[in-house]
């Protein structure tokens, strides 16, 4: 799991494959290793990327043979993000996904909850778009110091 750590997101390099919580198991024999991954979302474009670059860094570190298994369930939740990847993304200038809803019902409100600025920390912010530079971030746009941020938005 440490090798898959130096495995960079494609769509956010500065957290790993495993940071970002899709790589769910590895499994080592003499013949081969099979790495199980869940894709953020059963359309992620950046998903066969990640499973190429998995599999590259594997073989040139010796493995003879590289299997990757795709499960999608459970569906992978920005809750698999660990505190230190969520840090990262702050100083990356990406807010983090605040709490997923859990399975079930979702609960409707109004407005959504005010996304603090990954820059200044002010949650004076504005929803600019749903959709930012990937599907799974937001644009937002900081009434205190102005600067447009992604959000990470909670799956």
């Amino acid at each position: 799991m440490a090798l898959l750590n130096t495995v960079p997101d494609p769509e956010v390099p500065v957290i790993s494959v495993v940071e970002l919580g899709v790589v769910r198991d590895v499994d080592i024999t003499p013949e081969r290793v099979l790495v199980t991954m869940t894709p953020t979302y059963s359309g992620c474009p950046a998903m066969r990327e990640m499973e190429a670059d998995v599999k590259a860094v594997l073989l040139a570190r010796g493995a003879p043979a590289v299997e990757v298994r795709t499960v999608l369930s459970p569906a992978w939740t920005t809750d698999w993000i660990g505190p230190e990847a969520r840090e990262k993304l702050r100083r990356y200038g990406i807010a983090p996904p605040g709490k997923a809803e859990s399975q079930g019902l979702v609960t409707l409100t109004r407005a959504r909850s005010a996304v603090a600025c990954p820059f200044c920390g002010s949650t004076d912010t504005v929803l600019q778009s749903e959709f930012g530079s990937t599907a799974c971030k937001a644009i937002h746009q900081c009434r205190a110091c102005g600067s447009p941020f992604d959000e990470f938005k909670p799956l």
